[in-house]
């Protein structure tokens, strides 16, 4: 086996972690490599569901499992989720699960600016979780974050916790919240500090680990088009989801990455604000939305929903050099007459073969479709090609072709064994 990485190709929720439980038993350990607590795996082994956020998806099968370097981190929510986890009868210990000491945290600053100023932003607003995750990226860029091992010297936690507040409270006067003190923080910590630095381990040493206990699976959060950088910018995450932040924040470098399986949902959903090309606004988005229960894990916000735009997951494929793809929720197109693929997109009477990055041309861009067959008949549960109607085969099949890629996995429902192989 090689290490693979395993990423959405659309807007996140695409069922990456399904895919990554139902893979997990042929490697050694699961990484997550970037993002924080914005991002939700929902997994579904037999009668229970599991909702993970900051673990990785390797704690249901037992598998080591890594918080890389690029991970940040809420310490609050993290032992939150891990008490959850364990009354769900997983446990979870120092021996498998170790979080990169150079981790950077999320405090009760960053959670508090983060939905200042999204309230601040009105209509304008990003549609952030209001979690705190951009804020700890953007202090982490600043240079001012507080580190995990930055709680094992006292002077050093201080210090670094009162130059953390030399920037947090200018911002917060400015804004017309309450002054922090050095003490209301250190104090936040304190629950915590000794059970987190348990669980931290050099980042040299993770990888020496990662590097002996057998293949590595790289598990992706939210999904490439909310890439900082390549994605529908500014309506993106603060984190890099794209295939090349593996090398960065896995604890692992660039060649020790040997493959990408993209996961991408039959039709296309998003969270939150930012343009929406194929998003539909009647009663088949509405279907959508309920046959495929279209509600964030993390937000409990209803997803938007609309047809499977090629256009889009063809750049996030380029993009993460990817060649074999999981196609997820087949079995909610079932009961529909016509289902859609947007192929292309025209933009003031021209043809347009991506999404442009200036804002101004996204209220111009009308999808071109083509129109497929359903095939009207349920494929939910089905466990090899054989079992699938041959217009659903069709559908993917076109996707295929249409994006480059072969699909080497379909998932045909929620649970671990409703999977495709192919």
């Amino acid at each position: 086996m090689t290490n693979v990485a395993i990423l959405g190709l659309q807007w996140g929720d695409e069922g990456k972690g399904k895919i990554v439980d139902f893979l997990a038993d042929k490697f050694g350990a699961v990484v997550r490599f970037q993002g924080g607590h914005n991002a939700g795996h929902t997994i579904k082994v037999g009668d229970k569901t599991y909702k993970l956020s900051l673990l990785p998806s390797g704690v249901i099968r037992g598998k080591f499992s890594v918080i890389g370097s690029g991970v940040v981190v809420d310490p609050i929510a993290l032992f939150s989720e891990i008490k959850k986890i364990e009354e769900a009868g997983i446990k979870v210990s120092a021996d498998g699960l170790a979080i990169a000491e150079n981790c950077c945290l999320i405090l009760s600053v960053h959670r508090e600016l983060d939905q200042l100023l999204e309230a601040k932003k009105g209509e304008n607003k990003i549609g952030t979780t209001g979690r705190g995750i951009g804020p700890a990226y953007e202090d982490r860029a600043g240079r001012r974050a507080l580190r995990i091992c930055d709680l094992a010297d006292e002077n050093i936690f201080r210090t670094r916790v009162e130059n953390l507040l030399e920037y947090h409270n200018l911002l917060r006067l400015s804004l017309g919240a309450e002054l922090k003190t050095v003490e209301e923080i250190i104090a936040e910590l304190a629950p915590v500090r000794e059970q987190i630095l348990a669980l931290a381990k050099p980042a040299f040493e993770i990888g020496e680990k990662l590097s002996i206990c057998g293949p590595v699976m790289f598990e992706g959060a939210q999904g490439a088009l909310l890439d900082v950088t390549y994605g529908t910018f500014p309506f993106v995450t603060s984190s890099n989801t794209m295939i090349g932040q593996v090398a960065l924040g896995s604890c692992l470098g660039v060649a020790d990455l040997h493959k990408t399986i993209g996961v991408l949902k039959a039709y296309t959903t998003r969270v939150g604000s930012g343009p929406f090309p194929t998003e539909l606004h009647d009663e088949i988005g509405e279907f959508l939305r309920i046959e495929g229960k279209e509600v964030g894990t993390v937000t409990g916000r209803n997803r938007r929903c609309g047809w499977f735009d090629a256009v889009l997951v063809k750049q996030a494929i380029q993009l993460s050099s990817v060649k074999e793809i999981a196609l997820t929720k087949l079995d909610v197109l079932d009961k529909l007459e016509k289902i859609k693929i947007c192929v292309a997109y025209k933009i003031d009477g021209k043809i347009c073969n991506y999404l442009p990055q200036a804002i101004h041309l996204w209220d111009k861009i009308e999808p071109i479709y083509e129109e497929i067959e359903g095939w009207k008949e349920s494929t939910l549960g089905a466990k090899s090609l054989a079992q699938l109607p041959p217009k659903a085969r069709a559908y993917i099949k076109r996707i295929e072709e249409l994006c480059n890629v072969k699909a080497a996995i379909i998932s045909t429902g929620a649970k671990r064994e409703e999977t495709i192989l192919v």
